[in-house]
């Protein structure tokens, strides 16, 4: 007997057990709901007459869910548009209601996405849309996640009535090609003249792997960049124990000699199917103002750095090198045309332009000068001078004879 009892105590067990799991499924899988439902004095909005379509797919039709839970799918980052068609009832005495509004609701793993339309009135048994439109969060789902539960809720109400409308699961998945630029890693300050080594870590965080990938590091204010080869990058799903989804790579940048001041670092991510871009600050600092200075018809070229620097002058059809070592200048004679002349002379470090100095005047030929009264008389003073010059060093150097002493003697 308590053997037969004890039996039938554990069937009743295990039925109550299934039992409480298909209500626990029943309510997981019926989530969605519209409410009021009954018609009741509190409702704005007729529940059978409820439609919702996302991106123009409907989700909702007459009130009930037209698509099963996670059928409808969106895509993390984009735009959705939401349509919302309702037909309003048990409004009060006059047939109307005023200051109604329609709020839609995604709810995210950090923060909701809410949009609001703006006040517009009802009549009673007239059918309204209205179109609202939400970004989809571009973090909600976690990086080692490809897709998930996104729910969207909807309510239609004013002061006084309210309809909601609850549980709408969509399925959230990632972008098909997306690249996070994880982090760049660079001093925050640099001097002019250095190279500037820019470290730069990634993720594919997308659907498929991201094949070519080129990095590309710059600073557009000073016109310099540079660019790397990065490889394949492969996706969270579809990569073996030897191929990764992060990778990270370093790049040099050339700092110009004339760069001074607070730059923005621009680094972007691309191969055919994406691009990603992020920036950073940092601060060039510069003891010389000016490596290229000019001195008459010459120029001073400064190297303020700690190694070598080759200079490279181009003016008119001149082209010339010149080494100068650290720390340290050279002279540059410039070339200056017979007449009048006006030309400008760049200095280059490698491809960059470290300098541009204007050269102009009045150059006359040598023979104009020899016939020029000016400078013939000129030249008569200056050889009198050194004749006069002369003359008076020969006076001046010339000693002077001695004088006979006479002398009494007494003996």
């Amino acid at each position: 007997m308590d053997k037969k009892h004890k039996m039938n105590k554990n069937i009743l067990v295990s039925i109550l057990l299934v039992a409480s799991v298909l209500v626990l499924a029943t309510a997981m899988i019926s989530a969605y709901s519209i409410t009021p439902n009954d018609g009741g004095v509190t409702n704005l909005a007729n529940a059978d007459t409820v439609d919702i379509k996302v991106n123009g797919i409907s989700v909702v039709e007459d009130g009930v869910l037209s698509l099963d839970n996670h059928e409808f799918s969106v895509i993390a980052g984009e735009t959705i548009s939401v349509k919302v068609a309702f037909r309003a009832s048990n409004l009060s005495t006059d047939e109307s209601a005023s200051n109604v509004r329609i709020r839609a609701e995604l709810e995210g793993n950090k923060a909701d996405v809410i949009a609001v339309t703006p006040l517009f009135d009802v009549e009673e048994g007239k059918t309204y849309v209205k179109s609202l439109t939400l970004k989809v969060p571009t973090d909600y789902l976690d990086e080692d996640e490809l897709s998930g539960d996104l729910i969207l809720n909807l309510k239609i109400w004013n002061s006084d009535k309210k309809t909601e409308v609850e549980g709408i699961v969509l399925n959230v998945q990632k972008p098909s090609y997306e690249l996070a630029i994880k982090s760049i890693i660079v001093d925050n300050s640099v001097d002019a003249g250095e190279k500037l080594p820019v470290e730069v870590v990634l993720k594919n965080v997308g659907y498929n792997d991201a094949d070519d990938v080129y990095v590309t590091v710059s600073i557009p204010e000073l016109n310099i960049e540079k660019q790397g080869y990065f490889g394949d990058i492969f996706a969270l799903e579809n990569h073996d124990e030897d191929e990764y989804n992060t990778i990270s790579g370093k790049l040099y940048l050339n700092i110009p000699y004339t760069a001074n001041g607070v730059y923005t670092l621009v680094v972007s991510v691309e191969n055919d199917e994406v691009t990603s871009t992020a920036e950073k600050t940092i601060t060039i600092k510069n003891n010389v103002s000016d490596v290229v200075i000019k001195s008459g018809n010459d120029l001073i070229l400064l190297n303020p750095t700690n190694k070598l620097v080759v200079y490279t002058v181009k003016y008119n059809a001149n082209e010339a090198t010149y080494a100068v070592s650290a720390g340290s200048s050279k002279n540059v004679a410039i070339e200056v045309p017979t007449g009048d002349y006006n030309f400008d002379v760049v200095v280059y470090s490698g491809a960059a332009v470290v300098g541009t100095v204007n050269f102009s005047g009045i150059a006359q030929p040598s023979e104009v000068q020899l016939t020029n009264p000016v400078f013939v008389l000129t030249v008569i003073l200056a050889v009198v001078f050194l004749v006069l010059l002369v003359v008076l060093v020969v006076l001046i150097t010339k000693k002077p004879q001695k004088t006979e002493e006479f002398g009494e003697s007494y003996y």
